[in-house]
């Protein structure tokens, strides 16, 4: 399975969870604001800070998230970009010199 797909739906996952308490908060406080218990000043300032704390707990999730895929790819020995992209240079760096031997040999 493509390890950008599954991060992508752990992420979507998130952000729907994430739009289900935003509003599930927005419908509890304006049900306050209804029976008197809070102003719609204080409504406005909780809904605020509740969805600033989950957008900052997201980032930590997302990071956490992302840092346990790197762990799992790296314990199944899926390489890293910087090493494919090492071994290409490599892989280049080799064609080359036998391409050139060639030519001498041919010379």
């Amino acid at each position: 399975m493509d390890s950008n797909n599954v991060l992508k739906q752990l992420l979507m996952l998130g952000i729907g969870t994430t739009s289900l308490v935003a509003d599930k908060i927005r419908e509890a406080t304006d049900q306050w604001v209804r029976e008197g218990r809070i102003d719609p000043d204080q409504a406005t300032k909780m809904v605020n800070d509740v969805m600033h704390q989950l957008r900052t707990d997201q980032g930590s999730f997302e990071e956490l998230m992302q840092r346990q895929i790197r762990n799992v790819m790296q314990d199944l020995g899926v390489p890293r970009q910087a090493e494919m992209d090492e071994l290409r240079g490599r892989l280049d760096r080799l064609e080359r010199q036998i391409r050139d031997l060639e030519n001498k040999l041919w010379r």
